[in-house]
C-alpha cells in the first residue's frame, strides 16, 4: 500500500502539478479537462484507462460531451499518495498539457 503524502513531501508533489486543486472535505485532488469535442474527450479517457489499468490505480471521473472532470485519491491509503501524483502527471501529458 502507498503512504499518504504529508507535510513538505505533499507540498512538493502538489507543486509539480498544473491546474490541479485540492478537494474541499477530502484528501484528494481534482482537475477538469476540456477538449475539442466528445471524440477527443473519450480518446483521452481511453488512453488514461489503459495506463490506469497497468498501474492498478483507477480515477474517479465524470464526462459530459467535451469535458472530463477527474478526482484522484488512493482509497486504500485513505488519501493522496504518490500514485495520485504520478497518474495526474500522466493525465496532463496525455491531454497535451
Amino acid at each position: 500500500m502507498a503512504d499518504k503524502l504529508a507535510g513538505d513531501a505533499r507540498k512538493a508533489a502538489l507543486a509539480k502539478l498544473m491546474g490541479w486543486s485540492e478537494v474541499e472535505g477530502r484528501d484528494a485532488i481534482t482537475k477538469t479537462f476540456t477538449f475539442k469535442d466528445f471524440n477527443a474527450a473519450f480518446g483521452f479517457m481511453t488512453r488514461v484507462a489503459l495506463v490506469a489499468e497497468k498501474l492498478d490505480h483507477h480515477p474517479e471521473w465524470f464526462n459530459v460531451y467535451k469535458t472530463v472532470t477527474v478526482t484522484l485519491s488512493t482509497h486504500d491509503a485513505g488519501g493522496l499518495t504518490g500514485r495520485d501524483i504520478e497518474l495526474a502527471q500522466t493525465m496532463d501529458r496525455l491531454a497535451g498539457g
